[in-house]
Order: structure tokens, then sequence, then C-alpha cells
């Protein structure tokens, strides 16, 4: 399958209207000629815990978010992303309930990685434990087997209660393997075109590493996966989040990747008027890649920027974005810390709240998304303007649910009818439609105040201009009369 490089967009199945029926009829009605890239549907599946990212299945559709058939629906007019946690499945999932019956003697006990998979006596030792990038305080969580009374250990690598909802999958294991193929079937036979892997950057446990993207390892089991899928017909999207040279041998692996950095050098660029930092990336930055500005987590900090960003300069920022309302989610591990105690993970926030709600900064910040080169994609609260849902953070204690707003149909129209929201939709209909962003793509020249890109295809040529001085943006563009048109943004 060949990638549309046109604006996806990115929801959770009930946060348009409510379930997978009613956003199809809001895609239909509001977006049918928006989002020609795509859908990214997170996850639909039945789910114990984070939002759909605890899965107990991938064979099945959450029922209160309707089934497979809401699905192909919108694949009819859109082609459809879903996630698949290739390192992790719940402990709700009928394999782990099976093994907390039966223990070593379950038939799926081969599936997860029982510490003496780690340590030769099953005992974890700390100072192989001091190594790795931790997300939670202890890499594994213990289980009393039912028919047994054993404690068994197992790993875990995401979670904050403990036990763990999230299971670590053993990916060197066949029982895994069938898993996922078995999966990817599925995913197959209900018409989806792209899969994002989910926290692949995790699954390779070895001693004496980060247990952390570690190679080569990693490359060989993304290999696999990406000749069966392409076997299917469906691309696959390695989702890290890694310092960004971690990234780039991704890309060097003919991978496509999230452009993690963009969104917090384009927050910076517009915060501290100097587009240096930017054009600089802009230049370096591998083309075959996912871009966004929001997501349901947050704004990339560390470890995506280590090596790009200054602390002081990283402070001076997020002390700002902290001002206007942002939470932040921090780094676990403390060798993994800046020595000067930084330890900022993500920015939580809606991104047209963290630029304070200025139409033409955030309409800016789209500008610059769309004109670097890869698929954009636009997260449900952007493309609403939403807010700070300071509500839904106070209601569930979760810091991401500032940015995971459910809108209701009534809150839809209303936001459509948002000078800012129909400036953004002309924006989108723009990067669909032109042709020049299948050609060649350039930074001109630009003072640290201004920022000059263009893209060229035969006599097909735009180019972008930011003043950062009122974050006014104009295109101009060859129109097919091979006249030069002004589009002010």
């Amino acid at each position: 399958m060949t990638l549309k490089n046109q604006v996806q967009l990115i929801t959770y199945p009930d946060s348009l209207g409510g379930d997978l029926k009613t956003l199809n009829n809001v895609l239909l009605n509001h977006f049918f000629d928006i989002f020609k890239g795509g859908i990214h549907i997170l996850p639909p599946f039945p789910s114990s815990g984070d939002r759909g990212f605890a899965p107990l299945s991938y064979l099945e559709i959450e029922p209160t978010f309707g089934s497979w058939e809401d699905i192909r629906r919108i694949g009819e007019n859109f082609d459809i992303l879903l996630d698949l946690m290739v390192n992790h499945i719940s402990k709700q999932s009928t394999f782990f309930q099976d093994f907390l019956e039966n223990g070593r003697k379950s038939e799926y006990a081969d599936l997860f990685i029982t510490l003496d998979k780690v340590w030769k006596d099953g005992n974890p030792d700390y100072e192989d434990i001091s190594k790795m990038f931790l997300r939670r305080k202890e890499p594994f969580s213990s289980f009393t087997i039912a028919k047994t009374g054993n404690t068994e250990k197992v790993w875990t690598t995401f979670g904050k209660e403990n036990p763990s909802e999230q299971i670590d999958i053993d990916i060197n294991s066949e029982k895994a393997r069938k898993l996922l193929t078995e999966f990817l079937v599925n995913f197959s036979k209900q018409n989806i075109k792209i899969v994002r892997l989910d926290a692949v950057g995790y699954i390779i446990k070895k001693l004496g590493t980060s247990c952390f993207f570690v190679e080569p390892e990693i490359y060989n089991f993304i290999d696999w996966m990406t000749d069966f899928a392409s076997s299917l017909g469906i691309e696959l999207l390695p989702e890290v989040h890694a310092q960004y040279s971690t990234q780039f041998k991704l890309a060097e692996n003919g991978n496509w990747i999230y452009d993690f950095i963009l969104p917090y050098m384009i927050l910076d660029t517009l915060t501290k008027k100097s587009s240096i930092n930017l054009c600089k990336y802009l230049e370096v930055r591998p083309h075959k890649q996912f871009t966004m500005l929001d997501c349901h987590d947050g704004i990339p900090v560390k470890p995506d920027l280590d090596g790009l960003i200054k602390t002081d300069d990283a402070m001076k920022l997020i002390d700002i974005c902290v001002e206007r309302g942002s939470n932040l989610s921090l780094i676990c591990s403390s060798q993994h810390k800046e020595k000067d105690g930084f330890d900022v993970h993500q920015i939580r926030c809606s991104y047209y709240s963290v630029l304070n709600c200025d139409d033409d900064a955030y309409l800016a910040a789209r500008a610059i998304q769309f004109f670097a080169p890869g698929i954009p994609q636009v997260y449900y609260v952007g493309l609403l303007a939403g807010k700070n849902d300071y509500d839904k953070v106070e209601t569930t204690g979760d810091g991401r649910e500032i940015n995971r707003h459910n809108f209701s149909t009534i809150e839809i129209n209303e936001a459509l009818k948002k000078e800012v929201v129909q400036r953004l939709l002309q924006l989108i209909r723009f990067r669909n439609e032109y042709p020049a962003f299948n050609g060649e793509f350039k930074v001109l020249r630009s003072s640290e105040l201004e920022i000059n890109l263009k893209w060229q295809k035969e006599d097909k040529i735009c180019t972008l201009k930011i003043d950062l001085t009122n974050n006014k943006s104009i295109i101009e563009y060859m129109d097919d009369l091979g006249n030069l048109t002004l589009y002010k943004i």
C-alpha cells in the first residue's frame, strides 16, 4: 500500500459524538473532504485501563463503541489506522487469566516474561535494573497463581497500578508470534490500511542494556513484522519515544517514524520568537515521517529532544507552559534525568491553550506542521481548537485528561462555528490538494523573526512565510492559470 500524502485525523472511538456510528456520521457530514489521508482511531478494543491501551484482545471491538461493521463502514471512505500494542496485553485478557489460574501449566505461560527468562534464578538484580529505562519503579509485578498458591513475577513495563494492568508479552516466543500474526490477519480482513506498533521500543529485554530500543534485536522484530504486514497490504508505523538519533536510525532502516521533535520546536519558535533552531532542524530531519502537534499524551520533551535543547532554555519554556495551565509528566528513572535534575517527559495541554488561545499563532503552528515533509496528523481536540479540560483532570486524577475532552455532537457543531476552526479546515484543504507537496522541499533563507518554507513540483510552487513578530502567515502559490496568488491563512 502507498500511504496518501494528505492530512489524517487522530481520535478516540468515543470522542467525537460518543461511539463509532456517530463518528462516521460526523466525518461524513463535516469532514468528508478534510481527512483524505485517513483516520487514526485510538484503541477501540475491549480494555481494562489506560483508555484503551491495555487491550484484552484485538479480535473484538468494545461493544459500547460499536462493532467491526462500524469500523468497516468508516473504512469505506477513509483509510483507517489502528494501534497494536506489541509490548503488552491486558491482565484481564483470557491469555493472562488462564496463566493466573494455571501458572506454568497454562497453555499461554510462554506468552509472558516470567523473571527466570531474564535472570536464571528468577530473582531480579537491582544493579541490572538500575541501567534500565523504567516507566515504573520496578519493571515487574507479582501475582498469585490460583491452583498452586505460588507467586509469579512477570515483566510489566507500564502501569500505575501494582500489580499492573498491562502485562508484557515475550515477542521471542512462538505463542506471541502466532498471536501477533493472528491480530494482523484480522486487521487485514477488516480492511485496516495502517497499523501503529505502539510501545515497540520496549519489546527487547536484555541484561546489561536499558531494555529500550535494544539493537540489533529490535530491527529483527520490526523487519519480521513489516514483511508479514506487507504481505497483507498493511503499512506499519513504529511508535518510539527516544533520542532523535534513535528515530533517525529507524528511518535509515526504511521505516516510517513519528516526528516527536516538531511539536516542541514549533512551540519554542512561536514562544521565543526565533526561527533559528526550527529551521536548522527542518533542514536535516528525515522526510518519511508522520507529523503531529498534539496527541492523547503530551508534547514530548525527554528523551526525544535530548541533545537538541539546553536545560535552561527548556525550563523557561516549560515554566511558560505551566503558567498557561499545562501539567507535566516526569521521567521515572533517575539515570535518565539530567545531572541538574531536569526530568520533564511530556508537557500535557491542548496545543491551542498552550499558545494562549492565539488564533494566528495556532494557525502558524499548523502551517509549519503541514509544510514540514511527512504525513500530517491532527488530533481531534486540536481540530476543534479545544482548550485545556481541567475538570476532567480533577475528576479522573489523570493529568493526560487535560487534552482528552469528549465532544458531544452539539459541542462539535458549536466548535465548527469558530473562525479559527474554519481557517484550519481551509488550510487542511490546501495541504491536501496542492500538487507541490508531492515535490521538493526547501528551507529558504530566513531572518530570526521569520520562517520561509517552499515546496515545488514542476510549475507548481508554494511558499509559506510567517512573521514571528505578529504570527501572521501567508502562502504564495502558483494557481492553475500560472498566476501568483496570495493566501492569508
